[in-house]
């Protein structure tokens, strides 16, 4: 009898990043993997509870290819609470999973070697048969694909960076064709991959990724013989396409850094129902927030005659906002208030008021009305500044001309993608 497939969809863990964080006395261990269990928890037990019938983690459980023995032995016990439950889980390797030498062993590979129950890690490309109690699925599994990989495939060692970036993305693109063209239509089909996708949107997770990306075009992943595409390796949520196949990045239990204070934190749950009529099935889809821990930057203009007590003032009227947010107080003040700035005292107001972690940043510079030459230029508009400094850098006047030129072009360009955004 044919049943609807009901999928856990998650990734980027990175469990053992510990920015930001304290070290709790009870335990010896940092306040923050505190939080990344505690919302990866969060997210298994919500599988659990609504009989889910496999959990995908697209990649990224770790922080770096070398956790600690307590960063292992912790997600140690989430997969054996699943396996214990005979809840399927599949793992697929991301770029922070995988070593840098490719015979040396991966992050998760020790699941794989000791026939864990339940458990499925995918290392390499391929296509796996997974049997849920809703039945068999087949997954196309793409895990991060580093150069070294490439080189073990072939003679590619006088290849050009940017010719072995050429060759991996077609390996990449022959694969999932190939993957696709042999899809058993009985069964549901997943395509899940660690990757960048062309038009997906970033917030500022890149400064802990590890090596150069190589972007995926959409329309390769996009193949309508998959029911569901599971993508992990960008840490905000987003669906790339709502159509067939719906494309997903469910983002990251919690913030990395502070750009990403504003995302919302959590995972993807994910239903494929039996095929209509026409052989489509149909797959309906939902986000669910974790209540991941709060990231605040409060910014402060101190230029004045009593600096410390704007400071001072500024924390107070965010005093419920702070309490367990990780915490990033900037202030803006002159070389001239710089010295009458209390800093141990604003840090010690700051932290009795138990943020997560608080930090002070004092940023200084010089009042001045800038100049150019005999120009003020806070009087220009941004192209008539941009005019006068090529002026004042005895810059040929053709080239002034040129760059000019794309100015006003880029200028348009903008004014055009605000309108429609507007629109």
């Amino acid at each position: 009898m044919l049943t609807t497939l009901r999928i856990l969809h998650l990734a980027d863990i990175h469990l053992g990043m510990e920015n930001y964080g304290r070290i709790d006395p009870t335990t010896g261990l940092s306040s923050r993997l505190g939080d990344f269990l505690k919302t990866l928890n969060l997210a298994l037990d919500w599988a659990l509870e609504h009989d889910v019938h496999l959990v995908l983690i697209a990649g990224d459980i770790f922080k770096n290819r070398d956790p600690s023995p307590t960063v292992q032995r912790e997600f140690a016990k989430c997969i054996r609470k699943l396996s214990a439950a005979g809840l399927l889980t599949f793992i697929l390797t991301g770029n922070h999973d995988v070593p840098n030498a490719l015979q040396r062993a991966n992050t998760v590979e020790i699941y794989s070697t000791l026939a864990i129950p339940n458990v499925t890690v995918a290392q390499k490309p391929g296509v796996h048969i997974v049997h849920t109690k809703a039945g068999d699925v087949q997954i196309v599994a793409l895990p991060w694909l580093s150069r070294s990989y490439l080189m073990s495939t072939g003679d590619f060692r006088n290849l050009s960076q940017d010719d072995l970036n050429r060759e991996l993305l077609d390996l990449i693109e022959t694969f999932i064709d190939t993957s696709a063209a042999n899809i058993d239509p009985s069964m549901p089909a997943i395509l899940t991959a660690h990757a960048s996708v062309q038009g997906a949107v970033f917030s500022t997770e890149r400064d802990i990724m590890l090596g150069q990306d190589i972007v995926l075009p959409h329309s390769t992943i996009a193949n309508p013989a998959f029911d569901y595409v599971a993508m992990g390796h960008i840490h905000k949520y987003q669906v790339l396409s709502g159509g067939r196949p719906p494309i997903l990045y469910p983002g990251s239990l919690e913030r990395i850094d502070f750009g990403e204070q504003n995302d919302k934190k959590g995972f993807v749950s994910v239903e494929i129902g039996p095929p209509d009529s026409s052989g489509v099935r149909p797959v309906n889809h939902e986000f669910h927030e974790v209540p991941a821990r709060s990231f605040l930057t409060i910014k402060v203009n101190a230029d004045t005659d009593f600096p410390t007590e704007a400071v001072l003032r500024r924390i107070e009227e965010n005093e419920d906002s702070i309490k367990d947010a990780v915490v990033r107080l900037v202030i803006e003040t002159t070389p001239e208030h710089l010295r009458d700035l209390r800093q141990d005292e604003i840090r010690r107001v700051l932290n009795s008021k138990e943020p997560s972690f608080g930090s002070v940043v004092t940023n200084s510079a010089r009042a001045h009305r800038m100049r150019l030459g005999d120009h003020v230029v806070e009087q220009m508009n941004p192209r008539q500044a941009l005019q006068i400094y090529l002026e004042d850098k005895s810059t040929p006047p053709d080239r002034i001309a040129t760059l000019l030129k794309y100015y006003d072009k880029l200028n348009a360009s903008l004014s055009e993608t605000q309108v429609g955004v507007g629109d």
